[in-house]
């Protein structure tokens, strides 16, 4: 049992995979906007990698399921004054 677990982390298998999602984020008007909300984003536990785009209105957040849920992500980018929306 011991072996068939440790080849399984080995092959890059784990509980609680990341994740990643799309938000829709409201009143970006520079790149100035991506870099606040980016820096609040990558600040929060369990938030992997987080790319901000202003041509899409978009933020694309890496993150781990078990130690930050998507409200947090949409509180973290409200915190800094925009309001993000989860994409289906």
């Amino acid at each position: 049992m011991k072996l068939l677990i440790t080849m399984l982390l080995c092959a890059g298998y784990s509980y609680g995979a990341p994740k990643t999602i799309e938000i829709k984020v409201e009143g970006m008007t520079c790149p100035l906007c991506t870099m606040t909300i980016k820096k609040n984003l990558k600040k929060q536990a369990g938030v992997l990698k987080a790319k901000i785009k202003l041509n899409t209105n978009t933020a694309t957040v890496t993150y781990e399921e078990n130690n930050i849920s998507q409200e947090k992500l949409i509180r973290a980018i409200e915190e800094v004054g925009y309001k993000g929306e989860i994409t289906p």
